[in-house]
């Protein structure tokens, strides 16, 4: 790959070469070139993973688009990218209306591949539809969930990622909730022992969350509407009080259920003073942090130190949020995300499902639907065959 003196390149490089199913694959495709004069659009979180997997799209002999998500985009990042031949639109923003342009920006230039991440760019795709479009991938189930009812309007391949097992278990159970864990304490500095965390929704994700914070020595509670998943949180050990009673002694609240307004103005009277706020959601709109702020009760908001905002009341209690709503993983202090190795999987099965549309080996038919059987199954052969030989040059009792 091309090498760069961008700064923040130490970190990118540590990512680089720590995400050893990647390598593979661009070796592969600079070989074997799928990608061959085609254009790949994408809009996705781009923070140093990022760079591993649109760096392994050109090397497949893609043209790369590229534009971030909202609150995500790190500086560091656009620049390696930029002097490494991929073309990215905007910068590091938290406006909406700006990033809508940034997307259209990436539409402009009619990539014949989108690599979403939340729906937006397949969305806007619809509305300035244009011939070429082969289809694509969306990351999130966020964004599947917004796709699911255009599909006989986008009536293209269009694979799921977050609907691969690999992705469920390696990324959103384990590596969300541990990177989850990890920014609350890089914000706050503060312990976990003892703390009532309360998690809303027990999707993948809130699993992963309630599961990592309890094994910070936290009291976790979790509040779930789906009954049946709310009995899956009881069996796994979990509180499962309603919302009022939980909200009412938590220390801590996660939302985590890729809905909006989780959290709002409502919710005032229920939260103890001193609780903190954080959304691990992909959109920043689980917590309605404007209607919080514009509400009579609240005095002032304070921007206290690193993305602590405290909301002051007029009955004397505080409440702090946490990278303004957006993802917590993804903000404040250090926002380093998900686990390298489970982002190297994740972002495997994005190369590989491009690949698939790229060759036409899935067809209209598969319009939002998860990653096909076949591919998981190579992605998952090849990261266990790394491991295993990984593992095999390893010096015995070294």
């Amino acid at each position: 790959m091309t090498a760069v003196t961008s700064p923040g390149a130490g970190r990118i490089e540590w990512v680089r070469t720590s995400c050893r199913l990647l390598a593979s694959i661009a070796a592969e495709y600079e070989q074997a070139r799928p990608f061959a004069g085609l254009r790949i659009g994408t809009g996705i979180h781009l923070e140093p993973k990022t760079v591993a997997l649109l760096l392994t799209l050109k090397a497949g002999g893609a043209e790369v688009i590229s534009t971030g998500n909202l609150n995500s985009t790190q500086p560091a990042t656009v620049a390696h990218l930029r002097e490494a031949g991929v073309t990215v639109i905007g910068e590091p923003t938290r406006d909406p209306e700006v990033h809508r342009a940034d997307i259209d920006g990436v539409l402009d230039t009619k990539p014949h591949l989108l690599l979403d991440n939340g729906g937006d760019l397949f969305v806007r795709f619809l509305e300035h539809p244009y011939p070429g479009l082969l289809g694509g991938t969306e990351e999130t189930t966020s964004g599947r969930k917004r796709l699911e009812p255009l599909r006989d309007a986008i009536a293209r391949p269009v694979l799921v990622i977050n609907d691969s097992p690999i992705k469920q278990f390696a990324e959103n159970e384990h590596a969300v909730g541990q990177s989850v864990l990890e920014s609350f304490i890089r914000f706050t500095n503060r312990v976990t022992n003892g703390r009532h965390v309360v998690v809303f929704g027990y999707g993948a994700c809130g699993r992963g969350v309630a599961m990592n914070f309890r094994n910070a020595h936290a009291r976790v509670s979790v509040v779930e509407i789906d009954p049946v998943v709310r009995l899956r949180a009881l069996f796994d050990g979990f509180a499962v009080p309603d919302r009022d009673e939980a909200l009412a002694d938590a220390d801590i609240v996660v939302t985590v259920t890729g809905a909006r307004d989780v959290i709002t103005a409502r919710d005032l009277p229920a939260l103890a003073d001193g609780v903190i706020l954080a959304n691990a959601g992909h959109f920043p709109t689980e917590i309605d942090v404007d209607g919080i702020a514009g509400d009579p009760r609240v005095l002032k908001r304070v921007e206290a130190t690193d993305g602590i905002a405290t909301f002051q009341l007029i009955t004397g209690r505080s409440i702090h949020l946490l990278g303004g709503g957006h993802m917590v993983n993804l903000s404040g202090p250090r926002p380093l995300g998900n686990s390298i190795e489970s982002m190297d999987l994740g972002f495997s099965l994005q190369a590989r499902c491009l690949e698939a549309v790229a060759r036409g080996r899935v067809g209209a038919d598969s319009c939002v639907v998860p990653v096909p059987r076949a591919i998981d199954e190579q992605v998952a052969a090849a990261y266990v065959a790394i491991a295993r030989r990984r593992a095999a040059a390893s010096p015995v009792g070294a």
